[in-house]
């Protein structure tokens, strides 16, 4: 619950950004009584998420609304805090850019934590594993990335995907990059790509259609995490404490079966 706020004060950033301190008295937790915490965020009352909502089924839209697991998840978090979440849709190869000029005080896109992006932003602990996978389209006599070679493949742009096949695949006739992964399943349909690289949940969401399937899962055990602005300490401990509450009370695992089908691993 709620229990005050208070304007913290401005930052000087190209222009002057207000800040507000919710100031939630003590960050202890009395028998029956909800954990509190003291977070700053751009604006009054509320956790601005970036998201890239194009990469279902962490994040989509649907009738005009935002939703998918790291929605769901998102929106535990941002309540727990005692804030209102509000979604900034964001491209996802402006999306750090945008965490680093205020845009928004979070990012929460199924983003890999990796050493490169570690050195642009901060991140929260883990919160959802995951590997690569290939997919194509049914049918297809590709069954695995050996059967690559002289083939057109397709990945989202800025993605670990993009990342793991330049290192593992060569001899491609090319790799053709995608500002979303949506694109990338289109081309694959109307046989503009011969096989997607992208991470296992997502190839295998978009291939529920029966119209294209995933043939290997590519072990990287990638771990996703929320990126949050160097130097902001404090929200990051406190969504690192709720993240840690939700995973102990359940919460996560009946937030993760509603979207996957099984509780998490």
């Amino acid at each position: 619950m709620r229990k005050g706020m208070f304007l913290a004060g401005v930052v000087a950033l190209m222009a002057v950004v207000m800040v507000m301190a919710v100031t939630l008295p003590g960050c202890k937790k009395e028998a029956g009584e909800k954990k509190t915490y003291t977070v700053i965020t751009l604006n009054p009352g509320k956790l601005l998420i970036g998201n890239d909502t194009t990469y279902a089924p962490m994040e989509y839209m649907e009738a005009g609304t935002p939703v998918g697991f790291d929605i769901d998840l998102a929106k535990e978090i941002a309540s727990r805090l005692g804030l209102e979440l509000q979604i900034i849709t964001t491209n996802w190869d402006g999306i750090i850019p945008g965490l680093k000029t205020d845009k928004y005080d979070v990012i929460m896109s199924a983003m890999t934590i990796t050493e490169k992006r570690s050195q642009e932003i901060d991140f929260s602990d883990p919160y959802f594993d995951a590997d690569q996978s290939l997919a194509v389209k049914s049918g297809s006599s590709i069954k695995s990335t050996d059967d690559l070679k002289g083939k057109v493949v397709g990945v989202q742009i800025d993605t670990t995907g993009q990342e793991w096949a330049e290192k593992n695949l060569t001899g491609l006739k090319e790799l053709r990059k995608y500002e979303t992964i949506i694109a990338a399943f289109e081309d694959l349909k109307l046989g503009r790509v011969d096989a997607i690289i992208n991470d296992f949940p997502v190839n295998n969401w978009y291939s529920k259609d029966g119209k294209t399937e995933v043939v290997q899962i590519i072990k990287t055990e990638e771990r996703y995490g929320i990126g949050i602005k160097k130097g902001n300490d404090q929200l990051r401990e406190a969504i690192n404490q709720v993240l840690a509450d939700i995973k102990a009370d359940g919460t996560y695992a009946t937030i993760y079966e509603s979207w996957f089908g099984k509780k998490p691993e």
